[in-house]
């Protein structure tokens, strides 16, 4: 029997896939929880830098399974609830990349709408296809609205339109689109890219992203300079700018 996710560890990248691919890798209590389980195995893991989240081809993620009981939410009858997963990526403290290597629909654009970093397939269908069963994109408007902005949002809820991944890069919810081929190299060099950073920098830059679009501009200014202070007094600070005016890689990037 197939597990639901899998998981694997790959130059310093937890690569978590959902592996339901007969049911198009729909949200099912068992992927739902074990999705949940392989993220807070990758965050407890000092080694792994990002985290990246797929699908078992051909889709990336159907949305909910719509076989659970008649008159259930199917993605809120369970023991770790969907919204729980989406917030666990949104509080991650490792950079969570959704490699969207095939069709992604409604619940599936929730995890979309929650990565920090997404890269498509250019041909990969994108849709908000709750309104075609009389349903509305409730929990994914959380994290899906925010990217889309009200504009981009009302007309793909209201009409559940396919677009590609080409389009979603369009519209802000993906950010680069490539071959499905080239998808995996793809977003390997993100993952090298992002390891250049600070560890704590990097997790840092994730929270103050979330944060400072909470605040107010004079609360953000003086929360963002004491954080600007502590960052540059830090270890990791001094490391880093001893390295530039070294001329060398600082101590967290791997020499060849």
């Amino acid at each position: 029997m197939l597990e639901a996710t899998l998981y694997e560890v790959s130059n310093g990248a937890a690569w978590i896939t959902m592996n339901r691919p007969a049911a198009r890798n729909a949200l099912s209590p068992a992927l739902v929880a074990e999705l949940d389980a392989h993220l807070s195995a990758a965050n407890a893991d000092p080694s792994i830098r990002c985290i990246v989240i797929t699908g078992a081809d051909p889709a990336f993620c159907a949305g909910a399974d719509l076989k659970a009981p008649r008159g259930q939410n199917p993605l809120a009858t369970r023991e770790v609830t969907f919204p729980e997963v989406l917030q666990h990526i949104l509080d991650s403290d490792k950079p969570v990349i959704a490699a969207v290597n095939g069709a992604a629909y409604a619940g599936g654009l929730g995890i979309v709408g929650a990565a920090d970093i997404v890269i498509a397939a250019e041909d990969a269908p994108f849709s908000f296809s709750e309104v075609r069963i009389g349903v509305i994109p409730a929990i994914i408007a959380v994290t899906c609205v925010p990217k889309l902005g009200p504009h981009h949002a009302m007309r793909l809820f209201l009409t559940g339109e396919r677009f590609t991944g080409t389009r979603a890069v369009e519209l802000g919810l993906a950010h680069r689109a490539v071959p499905k081929a080239e998808l995996r190299a793809a977003v390997e060099a993100e993952v090298a890219t992002i390891a250049l950073g600070g560890p704590l920098a990097v997790v840092a830059a994730k929270k103050l992203v979330r944060q400072v679009q909470t605040l107010a501009a004079d609360e953000a200014f003086a929360a963002m300079a004491k954080l600007s202070a502590a960052m540059f007094t830090s270890p990791e600070g001094q490391e880093g700018m001893a390295a530039f005016r070294e001329k060398r890689p600082p101590a967290w990037v791997s020499r060849p």
